[in-house]
Formats: structure tokens, C-alpha cells, sequence
């Protein structure tokens, strides 16, 4: 039959049938869903009408997430869904959507981080320990001390740095545009998300 998004089908407000009078016309056409999953990159190209293209993204397992309070985006791979407030079902199947809270690998935050503050979140290195450290300019160990007196970080964030994952949120539509961004939870909207997590373990 296709899906349709008319509405000739349906009954009337007070419960009557409607007769039908016409066909279904292309420009009421729906699609299946998307439901995107984690894996290595897939997209389709969807003409719709006008000719404009859609992005249908199958599997993808990287995006461009930002981190809003240090004005910092990176592209980053995706590890997990861990939480969706529509549907627990895409929880399981690992389904990108906009608006589920996906874990991120940290690396690539973790390395920018110690670049402009000169401070490591993560467990010690063994590199520090064997002396190996890059020797910097006075000018740029200045400039990293003036930076740090500014710097501060949540200490849920702390915590996630350590373990080597970050949650985020996706913003961006994977089935529509073919790409999967978002940016890093923070403050208020952490704590929310980490208490719906705890809840549903």
C-alpha cells in the first residue's frame, strides 16, 4: 500500500467514515524510517520533491560534537546510545536519532584540553613519569598559567574524562541530513540525564 501522510483515510471528528473520492497522490508520499545505527559510514541519497536531496544516513559512527563552555568542537567517534527519552526500543537497538544521548570517546577533547591549559584529564601518564614531557617556551608557559586561572570544570565532566567517555546529545537529524553532531552535556542537563541513566539501570 506506501506509506501515506493524507488524511482522506481517517474517520471524522465524530467518529463517521469518510467516503473516498480520489487516489493517493505522490505528493502526500511518506518514507520508512531511517533508524540509523552505529557502524561504518552508509548513506543513501533520497531525491525528493524538487529534486533536493536527503541524506539517508544507515550507519554511521562519527560526528562533530561541540563543547559549549570551552567553545570547542571536534569530530569524534560515537561508542553508544545510552539513553532516549522517546523510546527506550532505540536504546537497545543503538538507534541515532535527534535528541538521544549518546556516549563519546574523550580522546580527542582530552588532547585539546591539555593543548590550551597544559592540564591532563585522564589517569597519569607513564610518559610524565619517565620525564618525557615536551619542553616549552617561557611565552607559552605564561600564556598557559594566565589560561588556567580562568579555567574551571564540572566535576561530573572530571569524572567522564577520567573514564574516557562523554555523554552527549545528538542535534542533528542522521536520516535527513546523513549526519550525526550534537554537542557535550553540561551543568543542569548533565545531571538530569545522569540521574534518568542511573534510574533506568
Amino acid at each position: 500500500m506506501g506509506i501515506s501522510r493524507d488524511s482522506r483515510h481517517k474517520r471524522r471528528l465524530t467518529g463517521g467514515r469518510r467516503a473516498t473520492h480520489q487516489k493517493k497522490r505522490k505528493y502526500e508520499l511518506g518514507r520508512p524510517a531511517a533508524l540509523t545505527k552505529i557502524g561504518a559510514k552508509r548513506v543513501h541519497v533520497v531525491r525528493g520533491r524538487g529534486g533536493n536531496l536527503k541524506y539517508r544516513a544507515m550507519r554511521l559512527d562519527q560526528g562533530n560534537f561541540s563543547w559549549g563552555t570551552e567553545v570547542c568542537t571536534r569530530k569524534t567517534r560515537i561508542m553508544d546510545v545510552v539513553y532516549n527519552a522517546s523510546n527506550n526500543e532505540l536504546v537497545r537497538t543503538k538507534t541515532l536519532v535527534k535528541g538521544a544521548i549518546v556516549q563519546l570517546d574523550a580522546t580527542a577533547f582530552r588532547s585539546w584540553y591539555e593543548q590550551h591549559y597544559g592540564v591532563f584529564l585522564g589517569k597519569s601518564k607513564k610518559k610524565e613519569a619517565e620525564g618525557d614531557v615536551a619542553r616549552k617556551s617561557r611565552k607559552v608557559t605564561k600564556k598557559l598559567e594566565k589560561r588556567k586561572k580562568a579555567r574551571t570544570l564540572e566535576s561530573n565532566l572530571r569524572d567522564q574524562f577520567l573514564a574516557g567517555r562523554l555523554l552527549a546529545c545528538v542535534s542533528s537529524r542522521p536520516g535527513q541530513s546523513g549526519r550525526c553532531d550534537g554537542y557535550i552535556l553540561e551543568g543542569k542537563e548533565l545531571d538530569f540525564y545522569l540521574k534518568k541513566i542511573k534510574k533506568k539501570h
